[in-house]
């Protein structure tokens, strides 16, 4: 049976639930540091949380957009000043088979 994307972004969000922030994008905002430090982050957990400090100069939705496109991951939400970020292992995925299929 397969769900909608909500239903996947929600149990993504579930999942992440307990998580730390794995990344912190300061002053200086989304740098090419900032941005290879989340592409590592990604490799290596798939879901991970990124918290904007509140001097950051890029609006959190902006941010969003921006890793979403630069990294290939994908947004499941944001809470506040931090994005949840999901990008399957391209090897071994380890998240996938807890989530809902998406419907075609």
């Amino acid at each position: 049976m397969s769900a909608s994307i909500g239903k996947r972004r929600r149990a993504l969000r579930a999942l992440a639930h307990p998580l730390k922030p794995a990344v912190l994008i300061g002053q200086r905002g989304l740098t090419a540091a900032a941005l290879r430090q989340v592409d590592t982050a990604l490799a290596d957990h798939e879901l991970i949380k990124v918290k904007l400090s509140a001097d950051c100069p890029a609006e959190r939705h902006e941010a969003g957009e921006t890793l979403v496109a630069e990294l290939g991951c994908e947004l499941a939400g944001i809470v506040g000043r931090v994005l949840v970020l999901y990008r399957p292992h391209p090897e071994k995925p380890r998240i996938e088979s807890k989530l809902p299929a998406v419907r075609a």
